[in-house]
């Protein structure tokens, strides 16, 4: 139960970086066929135009900070995600997060969060049973993939493809992309996006695990698509995302994008402070 959880965990910081997209096989979807080609922008342009130049534009930064939340409505109440951090996705996607879970018996307390290309390091604290006193746990993506059901590379997978400009690329796919108007995000002024992505637009560009594994997750809330929202500032950035999942189990997850550019520090702790849970 304890390795399911910290599988969820790890899943909802995964897609607060990258929503659905994350799941995307990495292709560059053209939007030049869809008809937000014939939506006008906040500035009078085409809204797919903008939104091709904010994908170009956002995956080229390669790295910036992130402060999100996913809340989840299930039979046992409200279930909230929250990360906060650096990502890097230079060689992929790494990330150095404190990632928080309230709600569904969760403890509520930050853990300190490590992303590699291969393993996600978790500060649980010296006092972890079987940790031997060392206060980071080592969870491969192997591992982590099959408490979920999933193949041992579907982690490794969606971090590989994963990036504040896929939820762009998504909107653009969509052919749903409208321009809502400008608006203030965290001092900055943005322009504002919004459509709709269904299952049916995402079945060509999944593997297989990941698409039963998305599909299982929206079937078990009753949902088949959602609402995708981002704000792009001045300089073709994403600032702000919102995606919206209705059903019997909605969800709401925002993510906020700041320091584009900055470093991050994404090498895993020494091995002399690491354990590896049992049977790992």
């Amino acid at each position: 139960m304890r390795s399911t959880r910290i599988a969820a965990a790890v899943a909802g910081a995964v897609i607060l970086v990258g929503g659905l997209s994350a799941c995307n096989d990495g292709g560059k979807s053209s939007g030049g066929g869809s008809s937000s080609g014939g939506s006008s922008d906040a500035a009078g342009g085409s809204a797919a135009d903008a939104l091709k130049a904010a994908q170009s534009a956002t995956e080229g930064k390669k790295s910036a900070k992130i402060d999100g939340t996913t809340t989840t409505t299930t039979p046992n109440g409200q279930v909230k995600q929250a990360s906060k951090g650096g990502l890097d996705w230079s060689q992929g996607m790494r990330m150095n997060v404190e990632n928080t879970m309230s709600g569904g018996g969760s403890p509520g307390k930050p853990i300190k969060a490590i992303y590699t290309q291969d393993a996600v390091y978790m500060n649980m604290g010296a006092s972890m049973p079987g940790a031997g006193g060392k206060p980071w746990m080592k969870y491969t993506y192997a591992t982590l993939s099959k408490q979920l059901g999933g193949s041992g590379t579907l982690f490794k997978d969606v971090l590989q493809n994963a990036n504040p400009s896929q939820p762009i690329e998504l909107l653009l796919a969509s052919g749903t992309a409208k321009a809502v108007g400008k608006e203030d995000v965290n001092g900055v002024q943005a322009t504002h996006y919004s459509g709709t992505v269904t299952m049916d637009q995402l079945s060509g560009k999944l593997s297989k695990d990941l698409r039963d594994m998305l599909r299982k997750q929206l079937e078990k809330g009753g949902a088949k698509s959602e609402q995708l929202d981002v704000w792009i500032d001045s300089n073709n950035l994403l600032v702000k995302k919102v995606e919206k999942i209705g059903g019997k189990q909605p969800s709401d997850s925002t993510a906020l994008f700041t320091d584009y550019g900055t470093k991050v520090d994404v090498a895993p702790p020494p091995a002399s402070r690491t354990a590896t849970p049992p049977g790992a």
